[in-house]
């Protein structure tokens, strides 16, 4: 055997894997620190290029999985009851979206109310920066519901318009679970094109150990210090309200509803959490969520489902706690003073609007919907969101771990409830082969892939 099958077996190896993305973690936030305090402009920029780089090849995958995942899913839900059975567990996962959304958003709101982040602090956002937001497109109800349905199906795919591709999945798998046998050709088409984004995909997370380096480094260097200390109490209040809720209120939930513990679960998640938080991307991290489900014992079928469904449309990170914080910030550092009415649509918003956050630009969709709502003007709207814009990185790292454990959390407490929960079917895994994406017989947490 040579050399390099010998490394390249042992990089695969779940803790050499975790020994490797630890150490792009460490040596990327230092080569950050150091491209950003001794000025190296070619430092910066070569990060910059690596990260981007990594994360171009996720997002390459993630609409072509959000479609095949979903088209599957429900396609497979004939397995579990029928269409009854399936008209239950969607409106259950709906309920359950709905219910810790609305938790996580009052989480947001008593840190806002107690830390009050943004008041006595004065900055002024730079006009390159106001003009930059202003330029792009905010998040309305209006342009939510006229943006459901693409013209063109062909060019929502081009677009990398999310929310329209989970349309139209639902569309085309609910009419493929009608049409029954006459639509088998199709189904087996979507199964094997299915698998084929899975492996591509498991042989990009093997690069996880390089790509973290660039995208840590980017984050470290981008930002400057005299910014970041006036933010910091934003910073705090997003990473504690997020904590809350990643680390209490899943875990609660979980040991209340499903009988499984918080060890377990970290047990289990915690590579495919420590992968979005560097990712930044719950799609790109759809693979080893859905795998993660599994683990935990959701019923594969209801899992292939409800896991890509979660990952487009619910995000308790990017809708509910930051966009509560991050607007009573704005209005704090605006003197805007909010009332009862106020806080009470933030709360609508965010148990209501978690499909405006579908996409990559979900966190800036579901801010601007929330400023615009409690009646905040244009101009602090874009100046509120150039302020804080420049640790957006930091944020979102969070914000994104925080995300994905409710796409695992949610579909294991509809599965515990619908008594499929540890209905797991270990003749269905798959063997290993190098380079899945969380497919084969292993945990997610023991899969050379699903370190990261």
């Amino acid at each position: 055997m040579s050399l390099v099958v010998r490394a390249a077996r042992a990089w695969r190896r779940p803790r050499v894997f975790a020994v490797l993305t630890l150490t792009g973690l460490l040596l990327g936030a230092l080569l950050g620190l150091v491209a950003r305090v001794t000025g190296q402009e070619w430092l910066a920029s070569g990060l910059d290029t690596l990260g981007g780089l990594f994360t171009g090849l996720l997002q390459f995958t993630v609409v072509p999985l959000v479609f095949l995942a979903i088209v599957v899913g429900i396609v497979s839900l004939r397995d579990l009851g029928g269409g009854r059975a399936a008209a239950r567990l969607g409106g259950r996962t709906v309920a359950w979206f709905a219910g810790t959304s609305l938790v996580a958003v009052l989480i947001g709101l008593a840190i806002g109310l107690i830390g009050r982040p943004g008041e006595g602090i004065t900055l002024t956002a730079d006009p390159a920066d106001v003009e930059a937001v202003g330029e792009r497109t905010p998040g309305s109800w209006q342009a939510l519901l006229s943006g459901l349905v693409p013209d063109n199906p062909v060019a929502a795919f081009a677009g990398n318009e999310v929310l329209q591709v989970v349309v139209s999945a639902l569309l085309i798998g609910a009419a493929a679970y009608a049409l029954g046998d006459r639509a088998e050709p199709f189904v087996a088409f979507s199964r094997s094109a299915f698998e084929i984004v899975l492996t591509i995909i498991g042989w990009i997370i093997v690069l996880a150990p390089i790509g973290v380096v660039g995208l840590l480094g980017n984050a470290f260097a981008s930002y400057g210090s005299d910014v970041f200390s006036s933010l910091i109490g934003l910073v705090a209040a997003v990473y504690l309200g997020c904590a809350l809720v990643l680390f209490g209120v899943y875990p609660l939930l979980l040991k209340v509803v499903a009988g499984i513990g918080p060890r377990r679960f970290f047990s289990i998640t915690w590579p495919v959490l420590q992968f979005a938080f560097v990712s930044r991307s719950s799609g790109a991290s759809l693979p080893l969520s859905r795998q993660a489900a599994i683990d935990l014992g959701v019923e594969r079928n209801y899992a292939g489902f409800a896991v890509p469904l979660a990952t487009t449309t619910k995000m308790d990170g990017c809708a509910a706690v930051y966009p509560a914080l991050a607007t009573i910030f704005i209005a704090h550092l605006s003197g805007i003073q909010l009332v009862a009415w106020q806080y009470l649509v933030i709360v609508v918003v965010a148990v209501f609007g978690a499909l405006a956050t579908a996409g990559t630009t979900g966190w800036f969709t579901m801010l601007t919907l929330t400023l615009a709502a409690v009646g905040m003007p244009p101009e602090v709207i874009a100046a509120g969101i150039a302020v804080i814009i420049g640790i957006d990185p930091i944020l979102d790292m969070m914000r994104t771990a925080t995300n994905v454990g409710g796409q695992i959390t949610v579909p294991t407490l509809v599965a515990a409830q619908e008594g499929i929960l540890g209905r797991d079917t270990t003749d269905q895994h798959e063997p290993d082969r190098p380079g899945s994406a969380g497919e084969g017989s292993t945990a997610a947490g023991k899969q050379a892939v699903g370190g990261a």
